[in-house]
């Protein structure tokens, strides 16, 4: 039976959170210490552990039919290669950043200015767009140490909590992109191999659907029921029982993380009482 083979980051964050979707999907690896390929035990799946940068190449000649992999990544080597899913986590930004001592006041203050970057496609179609010309000086890992030895004047490099560029005296001055993990595929991936891919992104859908939800369940008065059930944007829409205590009942719906507290909030406004929440293991639409 053939086998869909998966790329994913050899280590660091974008390997532990593609292997954590992975494990939620219910699929089992067996991967021991260095291994750069390992076969999963209960899915046609396998995995190879490549560097970030060569994955798009990987992709490009169907040596994987599918990676997990930086969106970033592809802005820069791989603009060629299709998106199926965006995943939602292990998410950044590329940005460009000067020294904190610099007066900064527009992309225009990089005209001539030398620009350190592992990004330097990124980071020229950006500045191209803004007429803005730089020099650029392509560095591969510690980015951020080049201003601070004259090497460049900023850096464009990506940004999570920017505590980085803090510890070496920089500032963010401009956004070029936003980033998360993605799932992408091979252009020459088969008949057979995509359709286990369609089986793979049903179980990631049902797991990334279910981070994104919280189960919540609450005691409502009757008289306050139709205005509570207004506020709440479940599913379809919520299910309501009968408590024992006359005059009341139990409400059950499911909110989105993003809204969740607000929702919360207006609820008890509402006389929403007893407010149970629980998280979702996986969510099948």
């Amino acid at each position: 039976m053939s086998k869909i083979r998966i790329a994913v980051q050899k280590s660091g964050r974008l390997n532990e959170d593609s292997l954590k979707v992975l494990k939620d999907c219910g699929i089992s690896i067996d991967n021991g210490k260095d291994q750069l390929k390992a076969t999963a035990r209960n899915f046609p799946l396998e995995v190879f552990y490549l560097r970030n940068g060569d994955i798009p190449q990987y992709l490009r000649d169907g040596v994987v039919d599918i990676a997990i992999i930086g969106e970033n990544v592809l802005v820069e080597k791989g603009v060629d290669i299709a998106i199926v899913e965006k995943l939602n986590f292990s998410k950044c930004r590329v940005s460009l950043a000067v020294p904190k001592s610099m007066e900064y006041s527009s992309v225009k203050d990089f005209e001539g200015k030398r620009i350190a970057t592992s990004y330097p496609n990124t980071v020229k179609s950006y500045l191209e767009s803004k007429g803005v010309n730089v020099d650029l000086h392509i560095i591969n890992g510690s980015v951020e140490i080049a201003p601070n030895i004259g090497l460049a004047d900023g850096i464009c490099d990506i940004v999570s909590s920017g505590s980085t560029l803090f510890k070496n005296n920089l500032k963010e001055v401009e956004i070029i992109l936003k980033s998360e993990a993605v799932l992408a595929v091979s252009p020459l991936i088969s008949e057979e191999r995509d359709a286990i891919l369609q089986r793979l992104r049903f179980r990631i859908n049902s797991v990334l659907q279910a981070r994104n939800h919280k189960y919540v369940l609450l005691n409502a008065p009757n008289d306050k029921l139709d205005e509570i059930i207004e506020i709440l944007p479940g599913m379809r829409s919520p299910t309501v029982l009968p408590l024992a205590q006359e005059g009341w009942s139990s409400v059950h719906t499911v909110i989105n993380r993003d809204t969740f507290w607000e929702v919360i909030d207006e609820l008890k406004q509402a006389g929403a009482e007893g407010i149970l929440v629980c998280p979702i293991e996986k969510m099948v639409r």
